[in-house]
């Protein structure tokens, strides 16, 4: 049997401030509903489902200029600027808090234009099959996305047409009501008209 939560639990569902510095979560985070039984065919009790209603709190760090980036319309990437590291100079897409050769702190870079300009699909899979809670359309087209000069390489979701490799791609970023997760950004193929994007999406 699924929850569904009252009004009463909705007023009361955990919230999370940050004061001085740290996190102060408030109300109410798990809530609870009965087991149902699982019978076979022959009505013996084979199990139990265990219905779950959970808030979970998620803390991206230093990685947080990265997600509010995306519903700004931004794709900010990293970059080692230490002068010692044999990797100096390197920039990684995804978002690295350090540099994984030196351990130093990178430096936050704007790489928008970058992919609006040369991105190309490195290699790509489509899928029928999604995880729990998936929000995406199915086939789901996930693309590995290489950008000129950027050492590493990024997985993204194709919305729009069929995916090809080294085919050119854009991003697209949902900044009207933006959830502050990956999704924020999608792609689509290079010119694909601006009147065909998803609902809340702009180049």
């Amino acid at each position: 049997m699924e929850h569904k939560a009252s009004k009463e639990e909705d007023d009361k569902r955990g919230t999370v401030k940050v004061v001085n510095g740290r996190y102060k979560p408030s109300g109410i985070f798990h809530f609870i509903s009965p087991n149902s039984p699982i019978k076979d065919e022959e009505g013996k009790l084979a199990g139990v489902t265990n219905p779950r209603d959970m808030t979970y709190i998620h803390s991206y760090g230093g990685e947080a200029v990265f997600f509010e980036g995306l519903g700004k319309g931004k794709l900010m990437a990293s970059r080692c600027d230490n002068a010692d590291c044999p990797g100096n100079g390197s920039i990684y897409m995804p978002f690295r808090i350090h540099c994984p050769d030196c351990l130093v702190k990178t430096t936050v870079v704007d790489i928008t234009d970058r992919a609006k300009a040369k991105a190309i699909v490195h290699s790509f899979m489509v899928t029928e099959r999604t995880g729990a809670f998936n929000t995406l359309p199915t086939p789901i087209k996930f693309v590995n996305v290489e950008f000129d000069g950027v050492c590493t390489i990024l997985m993204g979701a194709l919305i729009r047409g069929d995916p090809a490799l080294d085919m050119r791609v854009v991003p697209i970023f949902k900044t009207g009501n933006p959830d502050y997760i990956i999704t924020d950004m999608l792609w689509v193929p290079a010119d694909w008209p601006a009147d065909d994007l998803p609902e809340g999406y702009t180049y």
